[in-house]
């Protein structure tokens, strides 16, 4: 678009902010809710010398120019209480090498695609839950792939679950950081002649990470956890958690040791997706 000029089309996730917390989403979410164009307008609020305001400032101009204001919080509170966007088809009991687990489906409403939880012990609803949403990863999760470090992170995050005797492992099926496994590895190709594990993704018109994470909260919540303790080294996967009534008491790092293969992956991940390695 040119004109007005500073015009930047967005599209919203289907299932809106149940899916991501994201400020397109809300606004869409919004203009359904009233019966309106599922269509919005953002636009940020800024100082003079052009830095963002926050809640506090935001709340005088609401008073000053007689505006209402929500949080995206407040939708996604608002709209779980009416609509769910993942549903519980079968437990099963899942004997492993890190103890016995019981073995969660879910299908989510939005595209039939099936997740998993392994739940070890009771959940607590009063107590924080050791929590790890691992995102599904064929090369390193079954092949053992050495080029990333998702394996070790899926069995690290078993076996600590096993030590504590208590937890719960989301496994979600969004393979490649969302963009699926064609597209990784394709992506692969392109780091084999030089381009980082980012700058492959942009290469092949994809943004660095895809995924979303409301799919993975949802079914948090609907086995009972509302605390947790995170393993993650993903300060993004904390973001897109915390809103959908969880609470994160704790991030828990989970360690994976480098290799010849992966060092500038993890390099990458570090310097350029912010994960804190």
């Amino acid at each position: 678009l040119s004109q007005p000029g500073h015009v930047f089309p967005l599209r919203a996730k289907d299932g809106g902010v149940l899916r991501r917390a994201g400020h397109t989403e809300a606004a869409v979410d919004l203009a359904t809710m009233a019966g309106l164009q599922p269509a919005g307008v953002l636009c940020e609020i800024l100082h003079a010398d052009g830095t963002m305001a926050r809640l506090s400032e935001l709340m005088e101009f609401r008073k000053k120019h007689g505006l209402r204001i929500c949080t995206i919080q407040s939708l996604i509170s608002y709209r779980r209480l009416r609509e769910k966007l993942v549903e519980l088809e079968q437990i099963v009991k899942l004997p492993t090498d890190y103890g016995d687990f019981d073995l969660h489906l879910y299908r989510s409403k939005l595209d039939g695609r099936h997740h998993l939880a392994l739940v070890k012990g009771r959940i607590d609803k009063n107590k924080p839950t050791l929590v790890r949403v691992h995102s599904q990863c064929l090369t390193g999760d079954v092949f053992a792939s050495r080029r990333c470090d998702c394996g070790n992170q899926l069995h690290a995050a078993l076996r600590q679950i096993q030590e504590e005797g208590n937890g719960v492992l989301v496994y979600m099926r969004q393979e490649g950081r969302g963009i699926g496994l064609a597209a990784k590895i394709h992506a692969y190709k392109l780091q084999e002649e030089g381009l980082d594990t980012v700058e492959a993704n942009a290469k092949l018109g994809y943004a660095s990470d895809l995924r979303d994470y409301g799919l993975g909260a949802q079914i948090l919540f609907d086995l009972g956890v509302r605390q947790f303790r995170f393993l993650t080294n993903n300060p993004k996967k904390v973001v897109g958690l915390e809103g959908y009534g969880l609470e994160m008491i704790e991030q828990v790092p989970i360690r994976a040791e480098a290799n010849p293969h992966n060092i500038k992956y993890l390099e990458t991940k570090k310097t350029k997706l912010g994960h804190m390695l």
